[in-house]
């Protein structure tokens, strides 16, 4: 079992350089939770995540119909967890300080195939992948399991001299070969196409239990004016975990793999083998109409006729040593927090780079499902600063595709407190002024019912659906008016509550407490 490579100045917490180790840690600083009941893949999982949706870390050391196999999930559902793991103080910090990763990556190192822990075991032309993984449902809606938690790596020629950490959900319907959906736009969308014109398969790894800051990684999408085609996805985790990440060559492809996850798909994508998802579906012979797992925005997904993944090997470490599976449920914080923690520092460094010195934080809370919307908060400096926040949202709705919803703020405003952001759009917006639609009938998500129900009759696919172009909301105060907009600031920093009450009076009062007033008390307004 790994150990923390080293901790860095300032920090509490070792960061750690694989999974195992994470949870190693986890486990001593009690923000793990472990069972040796059995759980089963089908419903079970998903089901007590859900049921502790926010919380802890969940190990699961014993998994129907997988001996060899553990599984966690909720790794990141709670974000102070994430917070103590990198040595962030707080989400300001973490954001900006990915923000300098972003653009200070720290270039990864390969190693001998023989040092790789994910080569420990190599298994050629496996005739079923599923045995080496552990799929899951996750509600009963859906007719056949998934395998989503594994996460791609494109590297070298094939994504433009860097590399590339993304999601894929899969289906291996055919033993060895697996639907191998991709969301329009993304990454994976650029290399297939360009693939696809040439008629040629692509080569890559898909790699399972893997390195937290490459969990966080992967999880960046449609934020390509800072995280282009050609950037090192693989470096900018190095960069967040504050070492290397190490990789190792695949054995029966041209590509490279984590060498210290835990299990490794390798193979290639062929664009033109182009299968259903569910039998269902493929007896209908119709795309976007029948229900197939959970999406990111709340709702449940459909299935489409996807590119395929052709397994030509899987690698993994020892089996005696129970391999991890990071079973990640989607629309859950677990996933949410994946998906937006490196959105929220790459839209802080498009508003920098626009123009520096006004953003001050941003924020993609839960209800704004991932790439839906996002919390700006700016400072304005003078009158000519006035207006920057129409710009900065505009441009964060046209890079960010998908994004239906953004809100600017000025700096008096709580943005993780969603009751404080209501009450700014209630007191401080004029629905005349200050409601903007920038970019309609531009490019959206297709996983949005709203957009799908632009396709009409047609099926529901990207090439038939548009975008309504999205609303910006400024809500942010006038530059001249702070006066007009003060907020009143009650003296509780200068008032002990020990001094007038017991310890369990205090808990008694503060027991009952709800809502808003936590933000609130804890500011004074």
């Amino acid at each position: 079992m790994s150990k923390a490579v080293r901790e860095a100045p300032g920090n509490h917490a070792a960061l750690i350089a694989d999974l195992r180790g994470s949870l190693q840690w986890l486990k001593a600083e009690g923000d793990l939770i472990e069972s040796d009941k059995e759980v089963n893949p089908d419903l079970e999982i998903t089901a007590i995540q859900k049921q502790l949706d926010g919380g802890c870390p969940i190990l699961f050391n014993s998994v129907k119909g997988k001996p060899n196999h553990r599984v966690v999930t909720n790794l990141f559902g709670d974000i102070k967890v994430i917070n103590k793991m990198f040595g962030w103080k707080d989400d300001t910090e973490r954001t900006k300080k990915l923000a300098h990763a972003v653009t200070h990556p720290l270039p990864p190192t390969i190693v001998d195939q023989k040092d790789a822990p994910s080569q420990e075991v190599v298994f050629d032309k496996p005739a079923d992948v599923n045995q080496f993984l552990v799929p899951i449902r996750h509600t009963e809606i859906e007719p056949e399991l998934t395998v989503g938690s594994g996460n791609r790596l494109i590297s070298g020629e094939h994504f433009g001299g860097g590399s590339d950490l993304g999601y894929n959900r899969m289906n291996f319907r055919w033993g060895n070969v697996g639907t191998f959906q991709i969301s329009p736009g993304s990454h994976m969308w650029q290399v297939v196409t360009k693939y696809y014109q040439a008629d040629k398969p692509i080569p890559l790894t898909m790699c399972f239990g893997v390195p937290p800051a490459c969990t966080l990684l992967a999880g960046a999408g449609f934020d390509y004016v800072i995280l282009p085609q050609g950037c090192d996805e693989v470096a900018i985790a190095g960069a967040v975990q504050g070492f290397p990440v190490r990789l190792v060559k695949a054995r029966t492809v041209d590509a490279l793999a984590l060498a210290d996850c835990e299990v490794v798909l390798e193979g290639y994508v062929n664009p033109r083998d182009r299968r259903y998802e569910t039998a269902e579906a493929e007896k209908a012979g119709v795309q976007g109409r029948y229900h197939f797992h959970p999406e990111w925005a709340g709702y449940m997904g459909k299935a489409y006729k996807a590119p395929t993944f052709h397994v030509t090997a899987v690698t993994m470490r020892k089996p005696e040593s129970k391999p991890i599976i990071f079973a990640l449920g989607v629309h859950t914080l677990d996933d949410h927090n994946i998906d937006t923690t490196i959105r929220e520092a790459a839209i802080y460094e498009l508003c920098e780079r626009i123009q520096p010195g006004l953003i001050m934080d941003v924020n993609i809370p839960y209800c704004m499902t991932d790439w839906g919307g996002a919390i700006i908060q700016v400072r304005k400096r003078n009158k000519i600063d006035e207006g920057w926040q129409r710009n900065f949202m505009a441009a964060i709705m046209s890079t960010s595709q998908g994004m239906r919803l953004c809100i600017a703020v000025s700096q008096d405003t709580d943005i993780y407190d969603m009751d404080d952001i209501m009450w700014c759009l209630t007191t401080r917006m004029n629905p005349h002024t200050d409601i903007l639609n920038p970019i309609p009938g531009g490019r959206g998500q297709t996983f949005m019912p709203a957009e799908r129900m632009t396709a009409g009759e047609r099926e529901w696919t990207a090439s038939n659906t548009r975008f309504e172009g999205g609303m910006c909301i400024d809500a942010t105060v006038p530059f001249g008016f702070e006066n007009d907009f003060m907020r009143p600031v009650y003296a509780v920093e200068k008032v002990t509550l020990k001094n007038f009450f017991s310890e369990k009076d205090i808990s008694n009062a503060k027991g009952r407490m709800r809502g808003w007033v936590h933000s609130l008390a804890r500011t004074g307004r």
